[in-house]
């Protein structure tokens, strides 16, 4: 998403602490603790033919450690409905705090996007009314990528785009900034930024990515990135990398119609090269940050729909990249990408068997029919239990809910 007319967390709250507690309790009652243990040092001895004797672990020796997964007795209290519904993040009016929290309480979505110009909700401790709303904390997300993408510049001032940062600023710069700037928009109650912005992309300024976009090269992208996305978590707020697998070099703009982007093999040449850098097991954000799926058509990746709903493209990011955080969709609710194609239920259901944990709707829009497709797609199989419940877990982890075993 982007701009300012498009309106798109990890809070922990003391009620939350009694969700945790009651998951943690309940995974020790039934036994789900898995117990990790370093093996000794086995010395063979080969002259008299005895078995190898096991020798004591030095002392420096890493402990034992006990990983207990919180997150299935966690998702195990909820119920079929409101495990879906914490699969969905939808669009509500930041000048309407009464009506945003209506919409949370009836709805008890995990999530919540602040789009447009209103400020309304993130002045005067507002925040917490919302949250109250909410049975389980509430992921509260905005853009705030700098430049011509951001949603608290008229409070508390404006920042340089990525395209800025990166000509004038280091990484370390760049980190300080993100850094301060998470620490407002958390001080507003903001718990999320769906940002940076990895794609790759030299296109004139105001394109649809341009200046959104840290540079052409993926390896700059790669280092602002990392930068700022590691800012932005020293400053209390999670982020999301998007737009995977790529808008960079893409034909045209999903809000208004379909984008073509380069076959798939030239992808991985160059735009996807951030997230092979960046994402996965050893690397410097794993466990870190979500992603965000673009709506993109890729020769070699999709056929018919676009990436956001095409389940080989979640494969790619879960298969190769080795990706295992949380996963969304760009906005489903005002996309011409999407909404030229598919209504607001049938997108719901598209996105989330194909493999997105959470469905993102930028617009205000009635929750219950997006709750209704996904009950019967859940109900007929389109949906699994147990993808289902995988993916609640991952959406109750990123927001500090739970540890996965």
């Amino acid at each position: 998403m982007r701009g300012r007319n498009h309106p798109v967390t990890g809070a922990r709250r003391r009620r939350g602490a009694g969700l945790l507690t009651a998951a943690v309790a309940g995974a020790l009652v039934a036994g789900t603790v898995t117990v990790v243990v370093g093996t000794p040092a086995l010395t063979a001895n080969r002259a008299d033919d005895r078995a190898p004797a096991p020798q004591a672990a030095p002392a420096s020796a890493e402990p034992v450690r006990q990983v207990v997964d919180t997150c299935a007795p966690a998702v195990a209290q909820l119920s079929p409905r409101d495990r879906l519904a914490q699969r969905l993040m939808v669009g509500v009016d930041a000048s309407d705090p009464a009506g945003a929290a209506t919409i949370v309480r009836d709805s008890k979505v995990g999530g919540v996007f602040l789009g447009g110009n209103g400020t309304a909700l993130l002045q005067d401790g507002r925040m917490q009314a919302l949250q109250d709303a909410s049975p389980t904390p509430l992921a509260v997300a905005v853009d705030e990528e700098g430049g011509r993408v951001q949603r608290i510049d008229e409070l508390d001032g404006d920042i340089p785009s990525a395209r800025s940062m990166a000509a004038s600023s280091t990484p370390d710069e760049v980190t300080g900034i993100a850094r301060e700037r998470a620490a407002q928009l958390r001080a507003r109650g903001v718990t999320w930024n769906l940002a940076p912005t990895v794609d790759v992309s030299d296109q004139p300024r105001t394109s649809v990515i341009g200046d959104r976009a840290f540079s052409g090269d993926p390896e700059t992208v790669t280092r602002y990135a990392q930068a700022w996305a590691q800012g932005q978590q020293a400053g209390g707020v999670f982020g999301v990398l998007k737009h995977f697998p790529g808008h960079g070099s893409s034909s045209g703009d999903s809000h208004e119609g379909s984008v073509s982007t380069p076959p798939l093999d030239q992808l991985q040449r160059s735009d996807l090269l951030p997230y092979e850098a960046l994402v996965g097991p050893g690397k410097p954000l794993d466990g870190q940050v979500g992603v965000m799926l673009g709506h993109l058509d890729v020769p070699g990746l999709t056929t018919d729909v676009p990436t956001s709903v095409e389940p080989a493209a979640y494969r790619l990011l879960r298969e190769q990249y080795r990706f295992d955080g949380v996963v969304m969709t760009d906005d489903l609710g005002a996309m011409k990408a999407i909404t030229d194609r598919f209504g607001l239920a049938e997108s719901t259901v598209l996105a989330l068997s194909a493999g997105a944990d959470i469905a993102l709707f930028s617009n205000v829009t009635p929750v219950g029919p997006l709750l209704d497709a996904a009950e019967r797609a859940l109900a007929d199989g389109r949906i699994t239990p147990e993808a289902n419940d995988a993916a609640v877990a991952r959406v109750l982890e990123s927001k500090g809910l739970c540890t996965r075993g």
